[in-house]
């Protein structure tokens, strides 16, 4: 037999063969690619809550009801920083590689003006604050977060924020003097420690239990559904009911990428993310009744504190806000007054 011939006859069968072979995979690969682009398209949530926390609990409720009603598109909730902490989640925003994100005292850095919610004891109760909305947040504060690349859609909840620690407990200001306690990167937080003799350390979320573990701080300050969803109570002795701030979470989008959306798809994205709201209040509420005597059962030492005293102690930072941020004073007076009328 020669087998050169054989060879070069068989030739032209292999190579048509391997074409064929090729030109189905690609056409199995299109068909494959085709059944993709009929699936939903997935709007990202990302937020920094652990699982169980508000911020979990009250972006899956958003997308459960979202994706009842949505068709082609599904919103994807990303908890734990998964996507990012909250300054890299705003960034992402801005580029649209993130459909939605949930920033709290981060906004304060990024907005001068927000920073009227590191006000101490300025929020009295979820009532008062559903005025300040109303009154202050989407007159005056949502135009100026949209003309820096954030479009707010909503207002849930991060709550009213208290100190842990592992030095001692905490009754009077005094009692947080040379305390290294972490607090978010928000400019007046830091300072509201400061005033009360701590030495805050800004820190994202996501390094606070390790932070807690080694020592490397000697507490932090929380919602209690945001120390509870973050296990905190594990490397924490002292729990103090201070409530010195309530922190809102906005429930953000790109300003600019925002309307490359579907029209019917933004209203009922828009509609969801509002209705959501009293959920979220509700579950807070429950969490901050419920929550007390879990960390009790989890041999956490709760103390509740006199907090007329903070008030005193860090009125201060009043008068700096009034100073620092043009119009600040006002905006302070316009919140307080909130509802009155």
């Amino acid at each position: 037999m020669n087998w050169n011939r054989e060879i070069v006859l068989a030739t032209p069968t292999l190579i048509r063969g391997f074409f064929v072979l090729a030109a189905s995979a690609f056409v199995l690969g299109l068909g494959s690619c085709a059944e993709r682009a009929t699936g939903p398209r997935e709007l990202t949530f990302g937020h920094v809550g652990e699982p169980g926390s508000l911020f979990a609990l009250s972006a899956e409720e958003f997308a459960r009801r979202a994706n009842e009603r949505l068709d082609g598109f599904e919103v994807v909730v990303y908890g734990s920083s998964q996507l990012g902490g909250d300054e890299l989640l705003l960034q992402k925003i801005k580029l649209g590689t993130v459909d939605f994100a949930l920033p709290s005292t981060v906004m304060s850095s990024q907005i001068d003006e927000f920073g009227l919610f590191e006000m101490p004891y300025l929020v009295r109760d979820r009532a008062h604050m559903r005025e300040i909305e109303k009154e202050v947040v989407w007159p005056e504060l949502a135009p100026l977060a949209e003309q820096e690349g954030y479009r707010i859609i909503a207002l849930w909840e991060n709550g009213f924020r208290h100190v842990t620690n592992n030095t001692r407990p905490i009754a009077s200001p005094d009692d947080l003097s040379g305390i290294k306690l972490r607090t978010p990167r928000g400019i007046w937080r830091v300072k509201l420690f400061q005033t009360l003799g701590a030495n805050p350390t800004p820190m994202a979320l996501s390094e606070v239990f390790i932070g807690l573990q080694t020592g490397v701080i000697d507490g932090q300050e929380n919602p209690l559904a945001q120390i509870w969803g973050s296990k905190l109570y594990e490397v924490q002795e002292h729990l103090s009911l201070t409530g010195h701030v309530y922190t809102p979470g906005y429930v953000v989008v790109s300003a600019s990428h925002w309307t490359a959306l579907p029209a019917d798809v933004r209203r009922i994205l828009e509609e969801e993310a509002l209705s959501v709201q009293t959920f979220v209040h509700d579950t807070a509420a429950r969490l901050d009744d419920e929550l007390l005597a879990q960390f009790e059962a989890e041999g956490v030492k709760v103390t509740r504190p006199d907090r007329d005293a903070f008030l005193i102690a860090s009125s201060d930072i009043y008068d700096e806000f009034d100073e620092a941020v043009e119009g600040g004073g006002l905006l302070v007076e316009r919140a307080a007054a909130a509802g009155s009328n």
